[in-house]
Formats: structure tokens, sequence, C-alpha cells
């Protein structure tokens, strides 16, 4: 084995075509590119903050407020319906302002 040829390798040709890689874009326009992904995803973030901050609000203010107000609503008109069935007594809610007022307030009272 002569010392020539142990130290010899095989380099591939260089084809000048091979010089640009197909995924990687210019460098203009990446920047470009970049700023506008950059702008839609700060907007899309924001987008997900705000319908998180509206799912919070219903689930915890509204839903329970909303369910104590036509909860007792309901119960009231049951209990109406069965003392009128039960008993000879006509349940008559004279002021219905001041009755939706005080069903109003009683379910916010111990939110």
């Amino acid at each position: 084995m002569s010392v020539s040829t142990s130290y010899v390798m095989d380099y591939p040709i260089h084809d000048p075509g091979d010089d640009e890689i197909d995924s990687l874009p210019d460098s203009a326009s990446s920047d470009s590119l970049d700023s506008n992904e950059l702008n839609e995803s700060d907007a899309e973030r924001e987008w997900q903050e705000s319908l998180q901050q509206l799912e919070l609000l219903l689930t915890m203010v509204l839903v329970p407020y909303l369910g104590k107000y036509f909860g007792r609503k309901c119960a009231y008109w049951g209990w109406a319906k069965f003392m009128s069935w039960k008993y000879p007594v006509d349940v008559v809610i004279t002021n219905e302002t001041a009755f939706k007022g005080a069903g109003a307030i009683e379910a916010a009272a111990s939110l």
C-alpha cells in the first residue's frame, strides 16, 4: 500500500445549483413574513385571552347568579301551585316589580 493512495478521499463534485436550500426563503421576504406572522400570532393570542376572560365571566359570575334567580323564581311558582292545589288559597303577587327586584337582590346576596 502506497502513501499517496491511503490519504486520497473522493469528494463529490460541487454543483452551483445546490447553494440555495429549497425550504428557506430569501432573507428580504423572510423578514416581512416573520413580522406578519408575529403580528398575527399576537392578535390571535389577544383574541384567545379575551375569549378566556369572557368564558370566566360567564362561568364564575353570570351562570351562578342567573341559576339562583331563576331557581328561586321556579320554586316560588311551584310553591304557589302546590298551595293552591293543596289548600283553597289564591297566591297573588300584588307588586310584580317589587317581587322581581326582591328575587334579584336575594339571588345576589350570598354570591
